[in-house]
């Protein structure tokens, strides 16, 4: 089949490769796998009959993430905030203001972290073969360890053969056992990996993915979300579709017998998710709270400052505070942050990406110790409630006791956000786990210290 028109949306300085296909009152945004082209994605007819199913519901969105398939390459594998900064500009460009999410696979994590962030903006959420990280840990025990991970990523044998016959027999397995002896739909799949990415994409996307994890993002879902997965998806094992589905508040599970992660190859599991999807699409009737979302916070103080206004005078201090309010403003500005409201000698601020929150602060903190103010900062992600031009809920305090737990110059963070911006180069040190006043638990911390 032909492909339909490949159009471009610029999200920051990368342009985004997309196709709409399709008309009807809602949106379908696909946010792909680790691999994806929009060309050949129309030339696999099991693709093109899911996709024509998906048209039937509404408008088809489709786009190749940064660094792969037609999109812009990159130097790095893009952060989960690039990615769905990328989302955002394919709506835009598309001129879709709200829409269904579908995350396949790895594309899952973007999906989720979207829904979370931008619940205005999302009608619902699908999520088929997704994981909330790609490692084991004691709640995950059916992953990989990471140092497997790490081996196998350091093999040579993995990047010089990548897009190989036997590289794409081994996946092809994994991935569409059904079709594992089928010549030409692994002729059509190496040309699918090795026109999509290449062998030093395809590695750092694996390493982005390894590190990535979601987990502390699920609660803080509240739009309509359907979790799919195949019992014998060889893969991605089906208890981490149950795990997902376990932590978003009301979302509907789904499991059916099936062993290809690439649903769509096997007639009856294609017809039974689109079914499914159709269902969970029809009884989308109320538009989700704008109230609740995901967002960085944001806390600064200045240290010392009664001891520094009281040697410098009233007079110097104030020009001095009037400085540093303007700096501060001007790197929310740049950062793309909200100033909720100053408190004292500090400032609550959101972001809608917990990376662009970290410089931030870093860029406060430099920008203001030259002339003789030193700040602390306290930065955590979590689930917050919009009211007025107001910031409530326990993201906001738990941020707030961060900060105050931060040193002189320290910008200090909590786990979360350290998951969040994997693959931004930030580097942290770890300060170990702490109890924090009217938190309840301890809580790992983190130092930035370097790479914003």
């Amino acid at each position: 089949m032909r492909p339909p028109p490949v159009h471009y949306a610029k999200s920051g300085d990368v342009h985004i490769a997309y196709n709409a296909v399709g008309e009807g009152p809602l949106d379908i945004v696909m946010t792909p796998g680790s691999i994806s082209n929009l060309e050949i994605y129309w030339e696999e007819p099991s693709l093109v009959r899911f996709f024509n199913a998906l048209t039937g519901l509404g408008r088809l969105i489709l786009f190749d993430k940064r660094g792969t398939g037609l999109s812009d390459r990159v130097a790095d594998a893009a952060t989960l905030e690039e990615r769905i900064d990328d989302i955002r500009a394919v709506l835009d460009a598309a001129r879709s203001s709200r829409a269904v999410i579908f995350g396949l696979s790895d594309g899952a994590t973007m999906g989720i972290l979207f829904a979370a962030t931008y619940p205005a903006r999302t009608a619902g959420l699908v999520v088929y073969g997704g994981s909330a990280r790609w490692t084991r840990t004691p709640d995950h025990p059916w992953l990989p360890p990471r140092e497997e991970f790490l081996s196998y990523l350091a093999s040579e044998e993995n990047e010089s053969t990548f897009g190989s016959p036997a590289f794409v027999d081994e996946a092809v397995k994994a991935m569409a056992p059904s079709r594992s002896n089928d010549a030409a739909f692994k002729d059509w799949f190496g040309r699918l990996r090795r026109l999509g990415s290449s062998p030093s994409a395809n590695q750092s996307m694996a390493r982005l993915n390894m590190d990535v994890d979601v987990r502390d993002v699920l609660p803080a879902i509240h739009v309509p979300t359907l979790v799919l997965h195949a019992t014998g998806d060889r893969d991605v094992p089906v208890e981490s579709g149950r795990y997902i589905a376990k932590h978003i508040p009301g979302a509907t599970w789904v499991e059916f017998a099936g062993i290809d992660h690439m649903f769509m190859v096997d007639p009856q599991a294609l017809a039974f998710v689109v079914g499914e999807i159709r269902k969970f699409v029809r009884s989308l009737t109320t538009p989700p709270g704008r109230d609740r979302q995901l967002t960085t916070v944001l806390f600064t103080d200045i240290v010392n400052s009664t001891r520094a206004a009281s040697r410098l005078g009233d007079s110097t201090w104030g020009e001095l505070l009037d400085r540093h309010w303007k700096d501060v403003r001007s790197e929310l500005s740049r950062y793309q942050g909200r100033e909720i409201k100053t408190l004292g000698d500090g400032v609550l601020a959101s972001f809608d990406g917990p990376t662009r929150g970290v410089r931030c602060a870093c860029a406060i903190r430099d920008r203001v110790r030259p002339y003789g103010i030193e700040i602390r900062a306290g930065l955590h992600t979590g689930e917050c409630v919009t009211s007025g031009s107001d910031l409530q809920g326990v993201a906001v305090n738990l941020a707030h006791r961060v900060m105050e737990r931060a040193g002189t110059g320290q910008v200090l963070v909590t786990s979360t956000v350290r998951d969040l911006t994997v693959g931004s180069g930030i580097q942290f040190r770890d300060r170990g786990r702490a109890g924090l006043k009217g938190i309840e638990g301890k809580w790992h911390l983190l130092e930035v210290e370097s790479g914003y």
